[in-house]
């Protein structure tokens, strides 16, 4: 199958409408998170569960987009960790694909596997556009981390590592309970989730 041909049997009408549902999801999650203060972001479950339900290129295109939109309407920062957003539906698709979802306990796993990817993507982010500071709850071990001598790059590594791994296990986990709780009709309209619930 050609990269065209694959991109059409992506892309069909059902998944065109899932794409705008999950980024509504992602948000609306998120902000409540955010809201109530909690210590996780849970902004990318509607991106997880694109990619379970129709693949990588839809959770990642998924990813991106909720970040530009979430940029426009809020927060700027948002928009720059776009690249990090697609990454996690890139991950989480190709690890659906994989078969890293078929279990409750694989889903854990392939949180934690999202949570190591997406910081190859969001350190140097963090780095180079915000000197390692964003403005989040998460500063505060980066601050820690410089101050007993540790090396910008080294802190900010594992303030991301940290700060995302309950985040996606817990993500990758829901986005699994939804798409399981689905009805076995309406997730046979995504021929990729059959690598997540089976023929």
């Amino acid at each position: 199958m050609t990269f065209t041909q694959r991109l059409k049997t992506d892309f069909t009408t059902i998944t065109l409408t899932l794409i705008p549902i999950a980024i509504v999801l992602n948000i609306v999650v998120g902000q409540i998170a955010s809201a109530l203060g909690l210590p996780l972001f849970l902004d990318s479950i509607g991106t997880v569960l694109a990619a379970l339900l129709a693949g990588p290129w839809v959770g990642g295109l998924t990813g991106l987009l909720t970040n530009l939109v979430w940029g426009l309407i809020s927060s700027p920062t948002a928009a720059a960790f776009a690249p990090v957003a697609m990454t996690i539906g890139l991950v989480a698709g190709l690890l659906a694909r994989l078969g890293l979802f078929r279990h409750w306990w694989q889903a854990l796993i392939s949180g934690a596997i999202i949570a190591i990817a997406l910081s190859f993507v969001a350190v140097p982010i963090r780095i180079y556009l915000f000197g390692g500071v964003t403005g989040s709850g998460a500063d505060f071990l980066t601050a820690y981390l410089l101050a007993v001598g540790q090396s910008l790059f080294g802190s900010v590594i594992v303030t991301v590592i940290t700060s995302n791994l309950l985040d996606k296990i817990i993500t990758a986990l829901l986005a699994w309970v939804i798409v399981r709780a689905l009805s076995k009709r309406f997730v046979t309209r995504f021929p990729r989730a059959t690598a997540v619930v089976g023929e």
